[in-house]
């Protein structure tokens, strides 16, 4: 049996993770067990997911296969798109100048901010009565 030369790699975003498998192939990408456009229906999520491989004209040269959990859409395709940049890396280190430009090896640090006592959400303020 002939051994293809798999990448691993995992991203997070929000509460989101997301842990891919790269193989050689032709572009073919399966999402929790469904197709890409099945699991992502929006053009701009699809768009963050394939930002990478885009960016270095890669797109129809790699099969993926990502497991996401946790949170939504937006989370989830996030934490796809920096596991498929970290996996990247891992194919060719030269990659990463050109990743690293595009800042798709950072990982995005915006969080729900906390809910806070005395108060009913992390910002807003219980109604205030003078008297």
């Amino acid at each position: 049996m002939a051994t293809t030369e798999e990448f691993i790699a995992t991203g997070r975003r929000k509460t989101s993770v997301a842990r891919i498998r790269m193989t050689v192939g032709k572009g073919k990408i399966d999402v929790n067990g469904k197709s890409f456009e099945e699991y992502f229906p929006t053009i701009p999520l699809q768009n963050t997911v394939l930002q990478p491989l885009q960016t270095v004209k890669l797109t129809n040269s790699y099969d993926l296969s990502i497991n996401a959990t946790g949170g939504g859409a937006t989370g989830q395709a996030g934490a796809a798109r920096l596991a498929i940049a970290r996996a990247l890396l891992q194919v060719d280190a030269n990659l990463r100048a050109t990743l690293k430009a595009e800042g798709l090896l950072r990982r995005d640090p915006r969080m729900k901010e906390r809910k806070k006592s005395g108060q009913p959400g992390a910002r807003k303020r219980f109604q205030f009565s003078k008297r």
